[in-house]
């Protein structure tokens, strides 16, 4: 299963709503994530690639997209 793969299951559970077909799209403007569902879905993410997100990294920008999320946890994750 490749990054982008568990990043979108990941997604899924915590949402229980179908992605966009594109990576680059956005989570909050498709109704997929809100302020909510991203915390949750950050610590969902933090469980499945072992890492931990700075506090100072809570933004929505960065986790906006299956795409920026993936070049998140490339950057961050071991």
């Amino acid at each position: 299963m490749t990054n982008e793969e568990r990043i979108r299951a990941t997604i899924h559970k915590v949402t229980e709503k179908n992605l966009p077909d594109d990576a680059q799209e956005s989570l909050f403007d498709s109704g997929v994530l809100d302020s909510f569902a991203l915390l949750d879905m950050i610590a969902e993410l933090e469980k499945e690639f072992h890492f931990k997100v700075p506090e100072g990294d809570l933004n929505p920008r960065k986790f906006d997209s299956v795409a920026r999320i993936a070049e998140y946890i490339s950057a961050h994750a071991s």
